[in-house]
């Protein structure tokens, strides 16, 4: 199982000079991508912009967003934006997708939320095209730059709902999966029984092979740490009310804890785990790299 590593989560006052710093230390370290979480109405900086950042200071990993709100963007301009950052980093770009769950963020575009499923299936066929190099429409002919890959980028799509996990396996390269918490037995279960519903529809589909198995572990190393990355994620759903006050939010910050749950993914036929601290200190990525090293 390959493990990757995300920017600091859901914290909206990331300074720009951290966004490369954090980039340069992950690539020097054992992480197989640097990935990042999407919001539009929120402090954080634009995720595509982000990742271009990352580009130009990495040669390693790969740069995958977990995922990108598709639906709030037109899809000749992410197609487009895709291309170019996977052009410029050498085809490391991984397209993490989903339709949106925030009210907020759909108004801010004016963009109706009732039919973003519709609108997204409609968006992959548009990106793929462009892709390849084909006209857009009848109308609109093709847009550059072609990705560093043939196919363009690996995508991979996210949600927990029979539609978007069908999806993941119809359309998409493979399944995404958001973070599971403390990673216990459980919550590893229940991100495996998701991806098994996106493989069984990749496999009614006719498609070779398996669909790519990503999830994602909400941790930080130290109790201090932890307790930061609870902080940060109350104020991120904060939007809840009350609820966001009173959510249970087990973080493993130990060592071992955070070994076991690796293991856990790993025996339940994860490719690839995403760590997500929820705080900006660098030594978050050094601490975390040499757990992966001695595991």
């Amino acid at each position: 199982m390959e493990i990757g590593i995300a920017y600091p989560k859901v914290i909206p006052a990331t300074r720009g000079e951290r966004i490369l710093e954090w980039a340069e230390r992950v690539d020097e370290g054992p992480f197989s991508s640097l990935a990042l979480i999407d919001r539009l109405v929120y402090g954080t900086h634009e995720s595509l912009i982000v990742l271009a950042a990352a580009a130009a200071v990495t040669q390693r990993v790969r740069l995958m967003p977990t995922v990108l709100v598709a639906t709030l963007r037109p899809a000749a301009l992410l197609a487009k934006q895709a291309a170019s950052i996977d052009s410029i980093s050498g085809g490391r770009l991984v397209l993490g997708l989903g339709v949106g769950s925030r009210p907020d963020d759909f108004a801010a575009v004016g963009v109706s939320m009732r039919t973003r499923g519709k609108l997204f299936d409609e968006q992959i066929d548009t990106i793929r095209r462009i892709w390849a190099g084909e006209r857009m429409s009848e109308d609109v002919g093709p847009i550059g730059p072609r990705p560093a890959r043939p196919a363009g980028p690996e995508i991979l799509i996210g949600g927990r709902s029979k539609a978007a996990l069908q999806r993941s396996g119809i359309k998409g390269d493979g399944y995404i999966a958001g973070s599971a918490g403390s990673g216990t037995t459980n919550e590893v279960l229940e991100v495996a029984n998701y991806y098994k519903v996106a493989e069984q529809a990749w496999k009614d589909a006719g498609k070779p092979g398996r669909p790519r198995f990503v999830a994602a572990l909400t941790c930080a190393v130290g109790a201090y740490a932890a307790e930061r990355t609870r902080e940060s994620m109350r104020s991120y759903y904060a939007f809840r009310g009350e609820a966001a006050k009173k959510m249970e939010l087990p973080i493993p910050y130990t060592r071992q804890a955070i070994i076991d749950a690796m293991d856990a993914f790993e025996q339940s036929g994860v490719d690839e785990l995403i760590l997500e601290p929820g705080i900006g200190d660098l030594d978050q990525v050094d601490q975390l790299a040499d757990i992966i090293a001695t595991r």
